[in-house]
């Protein structure tokens, strides 16, 4: 049994004081906007994340309950934790504008992966680190990787507050930016929490497309847009199909209308992090030219991007479920070729989104394909798509 109190090493208060601001400074100068230190305690929200645990508020994303008793502590996530300098990156973006055959993509997955990004500049802060304090400094590096409650670091650090739509709020930065947390072997001395500043708005429950949000503060991943375009493998509900709207990865609609982010900044210049600049025809992009991406197409383009997390079959099933979302008569060609897509999730899909847009032409792709289709829940696409209101 590990003596979590007898873990953390001494320092004078004078000592740990001159690191930490020159910590913070170095982080700050690497491109971290936030930047705070929290104490090495227990944490807060834990048995409040249980909870959310135990009602399958998860769904399908089962890493969550992965290490339970580790979450408790950062001490048993590594045990010379002492103090944890928690930061935030900001990755506010211009959208691009949907309709017209374009899909929507959430701000932070237009550029590259943010864990690549965070964990280089946060590895070049512990090697600056160990240099001006000293080879027994140590340090580990954690980026939405590991068995820690980052969100309730981040809170203790001072960088922001739970908002209704449980998102970390910033005054300044609202909520578009990335948290990293390098954990140290040094008592430094911890910042002071901030306030919670959403007094009774609500716009954020009452904005959801999916109506994912329970409660305040409770988000049924279920349902909720991101959850369904990104972490859920299989079929998207037949019920929140037409509710996903054209939203091809992710969704920001519960940021848009927060208050916080009306006036948030967008990083120019110097304090721009370049990889996540929007990559080209990403910020707004054609649907029909992406349902015909091959394996080899779909890698090379999303190399080092967060949509490689979908799959491509992911990515294909939303690009249909957009399409039909959006019922354009043109579209209609390209849907029925992607039923005879080699992967039945898509195939599946494309049956429902052209169910969607109707038409006579889309009825009989739907019946030829309906005698070749060997995939019982494809058949059964299929059928429910013809038996629709759309005929």
């Amino acid at each position: 049994m590990i003596a979590l109190d007898d873990l953390a090493p001494s320092q004078t208060p004078r000592a740990s004081g001159a690191l930490k601001r020159a910590l913070l400074s170095e982080a700050r100068r690497l491109g971290f906007e936030l930047a705070g230190i929290a104490a090495a305690t227990p944490a807060e929200t834990r048995a409040a994340y249980e909870e959310w645990l135990a009602a399958g508020h998860a769904g399908e994303m089962h890493y969550l309950a992965r290490d339970p008793a580790r979450r408790s502590h950062p001490r048993l996530v590594w045990q010379e934790t002492a103090s944890i300098l928690v930061v935030g990156l900001n990755y506010h973006q211009a959208a691009g504008e949907p309709g017209n055959g374009r899909g929507r993509v959430a701000r932070y997955a237009l550029g590259d992966d943010y864990h690549e990004v965070i964990e280089e500049k946060l590895r070049a802060l512990l090697a600056w680190t160990r240099e001006a304090a000293g080879p027994e400094l140590r340090g580990r590096v954690y980026v939405d990787t590991g068995p820690l409650l980052e969100r309730d670091l981040a809170a203790r650090a001072g960088l922001g507050w739970f908002g209704k739509n449980t998102m970390l709020l910033n005054r300044t930065h609202g909520s578009y930016f990335f948290l990293g947390a390098l954990l140290l072997n040094v008592a430094l001395p911890p910042d002071a929490p901030t306030t919670a500043h959403c007094g009774s708005c609500r716009r954020c429950l009452d904005a959801c497309p999916t109506g994912a949000f329970l409660a305040p503060f409770v988000l049924d991943a279920r349902r909720c847009i991101s959850y369904l375009t990104i972490e859920l493998k299989g079929p998207i509900p037949r019920d929140l199909r037409p509710l996903v709207g054209d939203w091809i990865f992710g969704c920001d609609v519960c940021q848009e209308v927060c208050p916080w982010n009306r006036k948030a900044p967008r990083p120019e210049g110097a304090r721009a992090e370049p990889r996540f600049a929007p990559r080209p025809g990403w910020s707004a992009p054609e649907l029909v030219a992406l349902l015909s991406l091959t394996p080899a197409e779909f890698s090379a383009r999303f190399r080092g991007s967060p949509v490689k997390r979908a799959r491509r079959r992911g990515l294909l099933r939303n690009v249909c479920v957009a399409l039909g979302n959006q019922r354009d008569p043109e579209t209609a060609p390209a849907l029925a070729a992607a039923l005879a897509h080699e992967e039945a999730l898509v195939r599946g899909h494309a049956a429902w989104a052209l169910g969607q847009v109707g038409g006579a032409a889309a009825r009989n792709d739907l019946q030829a394909r309906l005698s070749l289709e060997a995939d019982a829940w494809v058949r059964e696409e299929i059928e429910l798509a013809l038996a629709g209101p759309s005929w």
